[in-house]
């Protein structure tokens, strides 16, 4: 009898390469499209999904005799749902991207792929030890209630070394036995909501008319502190209540215990956390009770867009205007936007949430694609604090100053009412620039077009865009001169320096993103502001991220001209996002909230807008500006940026490039030119960009484009990123 033909599959595998590739499915094994596989490629194995086959791309002509077989199905990982490899695949050929690199985030928990392991705790067992200390009997005081503890919790709990832990087990006081797998915590539907204002409850009751079953948007767009967050729980809500799971996205997942603790409130239990603060087994656990619909709320950054939820009925985006949901390596992609596209894919719907939303949501809004819902009152007829612009042309600072006599006096004002003042800089360290009064020499990166940040508190020269760093040196390298290097410009390590000098007493903290060694400490730091164990806060735009600190009256803002210098299409827009949302810290609770802002252009429309509390004719003025200019929303770029470690040949390529860029109506090629940021990481670069009309297939277009241009040879590099976001 004729041998029957060998069963393939395609196997999509977790690295970037091109497409899936076929193996052969030995005989009695049974897969399916999503299960994970083993699978030999060269000398390897690896752990791969078995993808559904495009049935309109031409059938590969492959012997199979060639083909290699499949070495074992996982039968212990739940399989990723269809909408999971179909949302791959979309996110693949929209940003050009492999589907096995968008696959490689779907696995990025590889704890998730082991045999779980065992966990072991200790519990009080025994009678009291014939040796007893004062640790010991902090011990057995703390475990008394018999539970069983995580042996570093109780010590932790105790005040002890882990050592005092393990001679109570040795004395048979304590013994040690397994703990149970972890779950997340069941959630409770039952819980009281907070009692909603008039506008509150009629948003709920719209926003919950509008997300019924099936795809929608709805653009949330409340003036900060008006209690969006309560209106969406309504959403959530409703999503739990019929079984489906929710996600809740949100820029800095770091800053959220605020945010952990209302869910607990609302539901009776905390999420599930997704973020890169997670311990290897922690991401691990979250995965799979994702993937096995036990967890049904998650709250996390962008990356968690990907998790493998199999019954995903809500995602909502918080603070959806952010640059943080822009993801610029690897794969490029914008969270918001494919958290529609997740939304369209699952028919469910999608609440994007803000104060100061983007261009692109409100133009969608008005456009009738989005379903707009606005809170224009804030939660318990608190105020919008009063913006008023200082200009430092008029009240300028004492010289070798940063902080205007208006501001300096406003913050004394504060502190004698005993309430708390936040001063807003975004940027780290404590100055800039470090020159050399002598020969005027400035301290370069040597591996970037980037000046050295100088960071006093760590006594050293940083460079903030590949890390390179150097201890602050003694004397000038360039002319030898000792004690001759001059700091130039503030950071906010500086303003906390002008800040100590002028309030001696007063209690400050610095928050930043270089000053915080971990997620624990940051979520200490912004308790202890909120319980008022602080009086001055002082922070780059950590500070600007939905904090609610009820003693929070006054917010400075030290530089407000300097994101407005930047030739980026969103320069003023993202100014104004920011500004709003820092300025918005103050006033939330009873206290009278009020915002300064230092500024040498105060004519300029973005401080106009602030002062005036005149967003809507700023927005209007600059979507009639992007419109004229055919720029996003109304038209589409992608960027190709070349880099090589020698200028000549990033520059050589990246005209051999451009002179493949085949002829198109609707579609205009610009460049190459030198990027703003030159080198970084010691490579050059060399930037196109392509500008093309709304309707024009952007993608179709790249596919010609580099399927007929020259390949990069050597070390030069391409990437590609549709819909970009930096122009640096």
């Amino acid at each position: 009898m004729a041998k029957s033909k060998p069963v393939t599959v395609p196997v999509l595998l977790p690295l970037a390469l091109p497409a899936p590739y076929d193996y052969v499915v030995p005989e009695g094994m049974e897969v399916a499209p999503g299960q994970f596989v083993v699978v030999p490629l060269a000398t390897v194995e690896y752990l791969g999904v078995v993808w559904p086959r495009d049935e309109t791309a031409e059938a590969p002509k492959l012997d199979p005799k060639k083909l290699r077989e499949i070495i074992e199905v996982v039968d212990d990982v739940p399989p990723l749902p269809r909408v999971s490899l179909d949302f791959a695949d979309w996110v693949a050929r929209y940003t050009l991207t492999s589907p096995g690199m968008v696959l490689r985030m779907m696995m990025s928990a590889g704890r998730a792929f082991s045999p779980p392991a065992l966990h072991y705790g200790v519990r009080l067992y025994g009678a009291a030890p014939s040796r007893m200390t004062p640790a010991r009997a902090r011990v057995l005081e703390v475990a008394a209630n018999r539970m069983t503890w995580v042996k570093s919790a109780l010590a932790e709990a105790a005040g002890v070394s882990p050592g005092v832990i393990d001679g109570l087990v040795d004395a048979g006081t304590l013994i040690t036995e397994e703990l149970p797998a972890w779950a997340p915590p069941r959630l409770d539907l039952s819980t009281a909501r907070a009692r909603l204002t008039p506008e509150q409850a009629s948003a709920a009751s719209e926003m919950l008319a509008n997300v019924g079953d099936g795809f929608s948007v709805t653009l949330l767009d409340g003036v900060t502190g008006s209690g969006k967050t309560e209106v969406y729980f309504e959403a959530i809500a409703a999503a739990l209540a019929k079984g489906k799971q929710a996600l809740v996205l949100m820029p800095e997942i770091a800053l959220t215990s605020h945010f952990i603790a209302r869910c607990q409130e609302r539901f009776g239990a905390k999420p599930a956390e997704w973020h890169s603060g997670l311990t290897a087994p922690m991401r691990g656990r979250v995965w799979r009770a994702v993937a096995e619909n036990q967890a049904k709320l998650v709250v996390g950054a962008r990356s968690a867009l990907f998790l493998p939820f199999p019954d995903l009925g809500l995602i909502v985006v918080d603070e959806e205007h952010d640059a943080g949901y822009k993801q610029e390596e690897r794969v490029t992609y914008q969270a918001r936007d494919m958290a529609v596209v997740r939304g369209s894919l699952g028919a469910f719907p999608v609440v994007l949430s803000s104060a100061t939303p983007s261009i692109e949501s409100l133009v969608n809004a008005a456009q009738g694609r989005y379903r707009h819902i606005k809170l224009e009152r804030r939660y318990k007829a608190a105020r919008l604090p009063a913006i008023a612009a200082i200009d430092m042309r008029v009240s300028p600072p004492e010289r070798g100053k940063w902080l205007s006599p208006v501001l300096v006096e406003a913050v004394a004002e504060t502190l004698q009412r005993g309430e708390q003042a936040l001063l807003f800089l975004n940027r780290r360290g404590y100055a800039p620039v470090t020159v050399c009064r002598n020969c005027g020499f400035k301290f370069e990166c040597p591996n970037c077009s980037a000046w050295l940040v100088e960071h006093r508190f760590r006594r050293r020269l940083e460079c903030h865009h590949c890390g390179t760093f150097v201890p602050i040196p003694e004397y000038c390298p360039n002319c030898g001169a000792e004690h001759s290097l001059v700091p130039c410009g503030p950071g906010i390590e500086r303003i906390d320096e002008e800040v100590a000098a002028l309030f001696p007493d007063a209690r400050r903290v610095l928050l930043s993103s270089d000053l915080t060694p971990s997620v624990s400490d940051l979520r200490e730091t912004l308790r202890e502001i909120e319980d008022r164990e602080v009086d001055i806060v002082i922070g780059t735009q950590l500070v600007a991220k939905g904090h609610h600190f009820p003693g929070l009256a006054l917010v400075g803002v030290v530089d407000a001209d300097l994101g407005l210098a930047h030739a980026d299409p969103r320069a003023a827009e993202r100014t104004f996002q920011l500004l709003n949302q820092v300025t918005g810290r103050a006033g939330r609770g009873a206290i009278p909230g009020r915002g300064l802002i230092q500024t040498y252009m105060p004519e300029h429309p973005v401080i106009q807008a602030l002062a005036l509390s005149d967003r809507d004719a700023f927005l209007a003025r600059e979507i009639e500006a992007r419109k004229a200019a055919m720029l996003p929303p109304f038209g589409r770029l992608a960027s190709l940026l070349v880099s090589a470690s020698a200028r000549d040949a990033a520059e050589s390529y990246a005209r051999s490039l451009a002179r493949a860029a085949p002829p198109a109506h609707k579609i205009e090629v610009l460049g190459p030119a030198e990027a703003p940021l030159a080198v970084i990481r010691g490579r050059f670069r060399f930037r196109l960009l392509v500008k093309a009309t709304r309707e024009a297939d952007l993608q179709a277009y790249l596919r010609l484009w580099l399927s007929e241009a020259p390949k990069p040879k050597g070390d030069v590099r391409l990437n590609i990123d549709v819909d970009p976001y930096s122009f640096l």
